[in-house]
């Protein structure tokens, strides 16, 4: 009877701490809402223009984020973890970084769409710097953009650009995988 009492209260007290969790991952959302408050009190005009670009974006987000999640679907059923971490671990070297700079310049669309790539690189075992390399290369160096970019600025331009581009991605990935621990990220 005692275990089975103790036993109720270890889960109530995880519930009680999972409860709490839940309620601090909404603090930006509870800001947020104060700003608007504040900005309709005092600026109508203002928080009239702000909440229709919220809408906007959260409209965009929403167009693109289950095409990522399917994504990231396949992308856990179809790649071993065992690939990953040979191919782009911790001791993958100039290999990973140039996997992960083909793949950060492959794909289309916003930013906020590799983060959930990269979260699941990350699982299955890529390293830092890799992941690294990965988010700087679709931030900066996508094909497409690459392309449109040749166009209207020039292709000795863009070369160029590029080439720095992969320089100071490739300098930020060694920083990173030096000084960022994966037990900072996910508190291992």
């Amino acid at each position: 009877m005692t275990n089975e009492v103790t036993s109720t209260r270890g889960r109530e007290t995880a519930q009680y701490a999972n409860t709490a969790l839940d309620l601090r991952a909404f603090r930006p959302v509870l800001v947020m809402a104060v700003v608007y408050a504040v900005l309709w009190v005092g600026w109508a005009e203002l928080a009239a223009r702000s909440l229709k670009a919220f809408r906007f974006s959260l409209r965009e987000v929403m167009l693109i984020m289950p095409g990522i999640s399917i994504i990231m679907g396949l992308f856990e059923v179809w790649v071993p973890k065992s690939m990953i971490e040979k191919h782009m671990g911790e001791d993958s070297g100039l290999k990973g970084y140039v996997l992960a700079f083909l793949f950060g310049t492959a794909p289309t669309g916003p930013l906020y769409g590799a983060f959930p790539i990269a979260r699941g690189l990350f699982e299955k075992g890529a390293g830092v710097g890799v992941v690294t390399v990965f988010l700087g290369a679709w931030g900066s160096a996508k094909i497409p953009q690459l392309m449109l970019e040749a166009k209207f600025m020039g292709v000795k331009f863009t070369i160029t650009r590029f080439i720095l581009t992969a320089l100071g991605v490739g300098v930020m990935a060694t920083i990173a995988s030096r000084v960022v621990n994966r037990e900072l990220i996910f508190g291992e």
